[in-house]
């Protein structure tokens, strides 16, 4: 089922992310299951319409993730098992996010399939890149070790796993750096750019010390949606790959700093509301 790999299907900021950011950040907290009139409420608190918000969880209701349920003759949703599994999955990516040190393994990923399964072969790119893969020829990929188990579940759900083999080295020998080897093999412009992008959106956040709990909960809830592909697209590319300066560093400290900032207040606001505790 695609689904379980379509963890950024939806542009950050938009409705359906920010229904999305707040089921990963609160729904299993909350039991599993929240009353729609909670969640639209919730998604008030963010400026969204009632209306709106109702199609954005349609679509994650069409995409397998969430579930009409109700309890006590109160309509809300659950998630799925789909849910489940891709939340799981974003926890690792955006709450403990990796970087490689430089004598790490790596991973690579060499595969044939036939030109009649073309469009599986352009699926499997697809979503090898949304792992933070790195092409090093037609293919060919490479991500660090520690995203191996992500690339099998990628063969699983696409039905590859006999068209691939894994081989995981701690040496890699070219004629270039290993800077320039990642700058072809990964866009590190695009990944410096999404860096940037969070930096310049986010800045003013951490420092907000004396917002409300509504405030630091939409600040949160936000910041979030803001990052949480970033930690999908990049890597964590060992110190010697990267261009100096490298803003990933600075973006992950602001990271941090926010979460430490709003994410108590946001969880209280969520608390209050729903009056789970």
């Amino acid at each position: 089922m695609l689904s379980e790999l379509d963890d950024l299907d939806a542009r950050p900021g938009s409705t359906t992310s920010l229904v999305r950011t707040i089921v990963g950040l609160y729904l299993r907290e909350l039991g599993g299951w929240i009353s729609s009139a909670h969640l639209l409420a919730l998604m008030d608190a963010l400026g969204t319409s009632p209306q709106v918000t109702r199609t954005a969880i349609s679509r994650l209701k069409k995409k397998g993730i969430l579930e009409q349920r109700a309890r006590e003759d109160v309509s809300g949703l659950g998630l799925s098992a789909t849910g489940e599994r891709i939340l799981a999955r974003g926890d690792r990516r955006i709450f403990e996010p990796r970087a490689m040190g430089t004598q790490d393994a790596w991973c690579l990923l060499s595969y044939s399939i036939p030109e009649a399964e073309r469009e599986r072969r352009h699926q499997l790119r697809k979503y090898l890149q949304g792992i933070g893969g790195g092409l090093v020829a037609p293919g060919l990929w490479i991500f660090p070790d520690y995203l191996r188990a992500e690339v099998w579940e990628i063969l699983r759900v696409l039905g590859l796993e006999d068209h691939a083999t894994i081989f995981v080295s701690n040496l890699l020998e070219s004629t270039g750096t290993p800077r320039a080897s990642a700058a072809a093999w990964w866009d590190l412009d695009s990944l410096a750019a999404l860096h940037h992008t969070f930096l310049e959106q986010n800045k003013a956040v951490a420092g907000a010390g004396s917002a409300g709990r509504a405030e630091s909960f939409a600040t949160y809830v936000r910041a979030i949606d803001s990052w949480r592909t970033i930690p999908y697209l990049d890597p964590g590319l060992p110190e010697n790959c990267l261009p100096a300066n490298w803003p990933g560093h600075h973006s992950a400290e602001l990271f941090l700093r926010i979460q430490a900032s709003h994410a108590g207040a946001a969880r209280d606001y969520v608390a209050s509301l729903t009056g789970v505790e």
